[in-house]
Formats: structure tokens, C-alpha cells, sequence
């Protein structure tokens, strides 16, 4: 991990999900990370997150997320992200996000992520 700013931190980060490879997640994350995925429970340090990840890409043919818009003031880093997500035989279902970081000597110590679990589920059926 080479970023030299939390704006290329947290852009690194995400574009590293289309690798699906949760290990490569991990230097991005603090150890006691605690990471709220919008209507879920919270998933507390960086091993359980990874762990949930190994599972999501698992689960998925293709993961191609990227960064809209992004807008960052100090340690906390707002993104306006597409997870673009394709389940096995399907097409990839643009699932809008607004993910919030924040961010504890150089990794992500929280992260929010707010999506309608309605819609994506909606999108990837289609």
C-alpha cells in the first residue's frame, strides 16, 4: 500500500475490491476496524471483516466497484461509489453506495456503508 493521502487511500481501497481478494483488503484496515453495512450489525476488526468479505466474494461472478465523487476533510473521507456486482449467470447490477470512512494513523478505523438492500436485490435478480 503506497497511498500518500487519505483521498488516494480510500480510492486504492476500493478499487483493490476488484481483485476479490479479501487478503489484499487488509492492509488498508486498522485492527479494531468496525465496519456498519447499512440495516446489518456491525462487523468488529480487521479479521472479521476480511472473513465477511471472503464470503461476499464468494459469493459474486464479477465485483467491479469504483468512485464517483469523493470528498475528504482530514481523516474522514465521504464516496459516492457504484458496486457494480454480478451473481453466477447474471449481468452486473450497479448498486449506488455513499460510503463514509474515517481514518486512524494512515488505515480505516470505521467505515459506513449505505445502500437500499431492497434496490440491489432488485438489480441483481434482473
Amino acid at each position: 500500500m503506497a497511498a500518500t493521502d487519505n483521498d488516494t487511500l480510500v480510492r486504492d481501497f476500493v478499487n483493490t475490491f476488484n481483485t476479490q481478494d479479501a487478503d489484499a483488503l487488509a492492509p488498508f484496515l486498522a485492527d479494531d476496524v468496525v465496519f456498519t453495512a447499512y440495516g446489518d450489525s456491525p462487523v468488529k476488526s480487521r479479521d472479521a471483516l476480511i472473513a465477511l468479505w471472503k464470503g461476499v466474494f464468494a459469493n459474486f461472478a464479477q465485483i467491479k466497484f469504483e468512485t464517483v465523487h469523493q470528498a475528504v476533510n482530514g481523516d474522514v473521507v465521504i464516496a459516492e461509489q457504484i458496486h457494480g456486482l454480478a451473481l453466477p449467470g447474471g449481468k452486473l447490477a450497479p448498486v449506488m453506495n455513499m460510503a463514509i470512512y474515517e481514518l486512524s494513523d494512515g488505515r480505516i478505523a470505521a467505515w459506513r456503508d449505505y445502500t437500499n438492500p431492497a434496490y440491489a436485490s432488485t438489480l441483481l435478480q434482473a
